[in-house]
């Protein structure tokens, strides 16, 4: 029964429900005091969904009731705001618990979506989409007149409802009554208590919401396999074999359950609509004449066609098969199925630092996907599922989704938390803070565009962008471009680019003239947007020509001139859609104007985009041939697409040079490039937009830009490209020695160390070099001296002598350690020490003989070790304590060599022999 108290009769909507069992345990929790918090963690096909927001609006209602009759002045009655992940979620959880309450929908239960709404004043319950509830936060932060939010699928870790769980545990803090109830599928539920902890003081004295559990609903499931001796994935995406497979498995298992006698409808899981084009297209060919319907359900599609998809059979209607992206994979029941057939994959975002792209790749989907979809089979009784795929590749699947924070683009996210006064998400309680360096790309952006000051706080021009339901480059585009070719042309582009409509040929143009013919699907659906959009750009025009703002310094609109007026509907491109729209996408990306390479062939034309990246464009398309290209979407790819670049352009428009410089403006350069190549400076003047040389002329160089050219040269290539002569190669591993044992002030020689500080020791050679001079000209070791310190270098042939003089009278070269390279590592078989490698000494053992003390260098620090020499200069013996070998392996060594060399001396007393170079015959003589 219902009541002014609880509007809302619990029992009739939970008949049959398995969450009704857990409505005590969550009533008791949220009925603990004001504005509680709480986590309801429940499997799909529970009812929580249903049974939840009804519950929260009934006790917000006694609330409400309480004080009134306190504060007879309380009159606005409580609502409560249900988010749920999707727009065809939002509309069939209010169908449904509209339909169980009894009501009409837009009545007590009522829904907003992107375009849509059906709510009035007397709505209790309104179902929403996470974008809507994050600018109404931003337009309320304290979210006046809402009793309560309810979180739902929280599992899947959407960027948009992952931002909410921050903002509103700090909206609790501020407002006491608030209650916040977060509802997951999964077994993340004590994460999400942590985030929702009360603090100290409040409620139950502070710690995680309480979580509340509930049984699963799942009816007995069969799990098939059914893999493909195709691939799933090619370098161009799922392969058409694949998904014939897909196709031909869901009709023969939906086949066999009909011919069984089961009436049942069957759901099929691929990861795109293109996907679910290909699938759906090969089962209405196989199931013609059968008596069965094939109907499509995936984002783009019209609205009518997705409430149809997900409402069930009408009584009468033939069975059906649904083929549909993840929109049904958890936070849907669509009645009647009882098999699914499930290719495995998906679609997330992912981000490419490298190029600048972000977008949608196609993934192996994980294994928390691949049973939430199973479980679509038996929510309402005994089911199957046939999975595409082995049970190996679901054991390699990873086991979670990634969060969509940790590789989706975070433009739009960085300007909601700046809006927030929560710039980079300091201080809120989110999931996962987001990655550095994502939202350092984001920052970057909206700092460009002014959508953000330098302390990363929004500008009026920012809030004004968090209001438009688009990427802030595109809200940026719709206001400039307004100005620039006219409000409503400015709305058609933004509008297309929004809702991620695939022209054909990736050619925006065409898709522009199917949907004003109405020719395309999405017509009807784009032409909404762009009468949301058009309002927008007239009121934001209208308020800065009221306010008598100018364009910034710097921006696209103030590069026009006096061509346009603000808010006018003609500019200097006119209303041309021709190059209109080129115009206004490259004011939402001027990184992404392009230019046709040169040389590149018919066919296989590959486009220089400004940010540096290359792309080739979709085979057959209409945009081959033009010069200039305004991109709006391009990703990975491979194959003949791709034109050997590695990546496609898979939205652009024909733009010319002039209004891509207009648009870019920010990225045009005039400097002299000097470069050093070969042996010599060259230069010249270049004219660029970005990576894009727009002109480039060969010019003499200065000093300075000669020198430059050098020192950037030497910078990226090394000292090698001047190279080292054995002198100086010697003199550095000396240097090298005295910095690692007495450090400072003898200069560090390695690579890394000597390239810090050119301009100290090289400058007289990089001006040689800037002036022609021959590379082999230079010689390293006269510089090298220049970096000797006074006065110590009086001391630096004694602390590290070039040669050793031996007691035979001759004087050897010391072989130096090799200088450490960039990793501090060396190239050394030398005897180890504590401090490291030690110099080395190769000479004939008879001119040691009776040498007892080792010599130490660089005041005694380092011991020298010896390699004795055979006669015919083979070593003998490596050594660092010649009296220990003197008295010790010398015998073994004389006994081995006396006979092989009889010429030579070999004293059984090396103490007292006479050390020398010579024979014994040259000695007696």
């Amino acid at each position: 029964m219902t009541s002014a108290r609880q509007p809302f009769d619990l029992d009739r909507i939970g008949r049959g429900l398995t969450f009704a069992g857990s409505l005590p345990a969550l009533e008791g929790v949220l009925a603990a005091g004001p504005g509680p918090a709480a986590v309801v963690q429940a499997p799909p096909g529970t009812g929580k969904t249903t049974l939840v927001p009804p519950l929260v609006a009934n006790l917000a209602f006694a609330r409400w009731a309480d004080d009134r009759a306190a504060a007879p002045r309380v009159v606005a009655a409580p609502r409560v705001v249900v988010t749920q992940p999707r727009r065809v979620a939002v509309r069939a959880a209010a169908r449904r618990l509209a339909a169980l309450d009894g009501t009409a929908v837009g009545g007590r239960v009522g829904y907003t979506v992107r375009g849509e709404r059906k709510a009035g004043p007397g709505t209790v319950v309104e179902f929403v989409t996470p974008g809507i509830l994050l600018r109404r936060l931003l337009a309320d932060p304290g979210l006046e007149g809402t009793a309560a939010v309810v979180l739902d699928e929280v599992h899947e870790r959407g960027l948009e409802t992952d931002l909410l769980v921050g903002m509103l545990a700090e909206v609790r803090q501020l407002r006491g009554d608030l209650t916040v109830v977060a509802m997951s599928a999964t077994v993340d539920a004590p994460r999400f208590a942590a985030l929702l902890a009360d603090e100290p003081g409040t409620h139950d004295g502070g710690g995680p919401a309480p979580v509340v559990d509930s049984p699963s609903a799942l009816y007995p499931l069969e799990v098939g396999w059914a893999p493909s001796s195709a691939p799933r994935l090619d370098e161009r995406g799922v392969t058409r074999a694949f998904l014939d497979h897909v196709a031909d498995v869901a009709f023969a298992e939906h086949a066999a359950a009909l011919s069984a006698g089961r009436d049942i409808d069957a759901l099929v899981f691929v990861p795109g609509a293109r996907e679910v084009n290909v699938v759906a297209q090969r089962l209405q060919g196989l199931v013609r004449g059968a008596g069965v319907e094939v109907i499509e359900l995936h984002g783009q599609a019209p609205a009518a066609e997705q409430d149809r998809a997900v409402s069930g059979r009408a009584p009468g209607d033939l069975p059906r098969i649904v083929v549909s992206t993840a929109l049904t994979e958890s936070s849907l029941t669509v009645p009647g199925v009882r098999l699914v057939v499930d290719s495995g994959l998906s679609r997330e975002p992912r981000r490419d630092a490298s190029r600048g792209m972000s977008g949608l790749v196609t993934v192996s989907c994980s294994r928390a996907s691949a049973e939430q979809r199973a479980g679509r089979a038996a929510r309402q009784g005994p089911g199957r599922v046939v999975r595409c795929y082995d049970e190996r590749a679901y054991a390699a699947a990873p086991a979670h989704s990634t969060p969509e924070i940790a590789s989706a683009d975070l433009t739009e996210a960085a300007l909601v938390l700046a809006c927030w006064g929560a710039p980079g998400g300091e201080g809120l309680a989110l999931p996962d803070l987001p990655p550095r360096a994502a939202l350092a790309d984001a920052t970057a952006v909206l700092s460009a565009i002014g959508a953000i000051d330098h302390l990363g706080h929004a500008t009026e021009l920012g809030r004004t962008l968090a209001r438009i339901p688009a990427d802030p480059r595109l809200g940026r585009a719709l206001l400039d471009g307004a100005a620039l070719v006219g409000p409503r042309l400015a709305a058609e582009a933004v509008a297309m680019v929004a809702r991620d409509l695939r022209p054909p040929g990736a050619d925006l143009d065409r898709l522009l003239g199917s949907l004003r013919s109405g020719r395309d699907p999405q017509a009807r659906a784009w032409a909404q947007e762009v009468g949301r959009f058009e309002r927008l750009a007239r009121e934001v025009s209208s308020q800065v020509a009221r306010r008598g703002m100018r364009p910034r310094a710097g921006d696209p609109a103030s590069a026009k001139g006096d061509s346009a007026s603000v808010g006018g509907d003609s500019a200097s491109v006119g209303g041309d859609s021709s190059s209109g729209v080129g115009a206004v996408i490259a004011l939402a990306f001027p990184s992404f104007v392009a230019r046709r390479v040169v040389g590149s062939g018919a066919g296989r034309e590959q486009y220089l985009l400004a940010s540096g990246t290359r792309a080739g464009l979709p085979a057959g398309s209409s945009l081959a041939g033009h010069e200039w290209l305004a991109v709006a979407d391009a990703a990975r790819a491979a194959g003949r697409d791709a034109a050997g670049t590695g990546a496609v352009v898979r939205a652009a428009a024909p733009i010319s040079q002039e209004a891509a410089e207009r648009a870019a403006a920010h990225l045009l350069t005039d400097r002299v490039e000097a470069r050093f190549e070969n042996g010599r400076v060259a230069a010249r003047r270049e004219r660029r937009l970005g990576a894009i040389v727009l002109a480039s002329t060969p010019v003499r160089p200065t000093r300075e830009e000669g020198h430059g050219a050098v020192v950037r040269a030497l910078a990226a290539e090394g000292l090698g490209m001047i190279g080292w002569s054995d002198a100086a190669e010697a003199l550095r591993r000396r240097l090298a020695l005295v910095r690692r044992e007495l450090g400072d002030p003898w200069p560090d020689v390695t690579e890394t160390g000597l390239l810090s500080r050119l301009e100290d020791w090289l400058a007289p050679e990089l001006d040689a070099l800037a002036g022609g001079a021959s590379v082999r000209s230079v010689n390293l070791s006269q510089p090298l001296r220049r970096l000797l310190p006074w006065p110590e270098a009086a001391r630096f042939d004694e602390l590290a002598p070039e040669r050793l003089e031996v007691p035979s009278g001759s004087r050897v070269r010391i072989e130096y350690p090799a200088v450490p390279d960039g990793s501090g590592s060396t190239a050394a078989d030398e005897v180890p020490a504590a401090s490291g490698p030690l110099p080395v000494v190769a000479v004939k053992l008879q001119e040691c003989l009776g040498w007892a003390e080792t010599p130490r260098l660089v005041d005694g620090r380092v011991p020298v070790v010896f390699h004795l020499l055979s006669p015919a200069g083979r070593p003998l013996a490596i050594t660092g304590d010649l009296a220990s070998f003197w008295s010790g392996p010398y015998a073994q060594v004389r006994a081995e060599m006396r006979g092989r060399y009889p010429k030579h001396p070999w004293p059984e007393d090396p103490w007292s022999a006479v050390a020398t170079a010579k024979t014994k015959r040259r000695m007696e003589g």
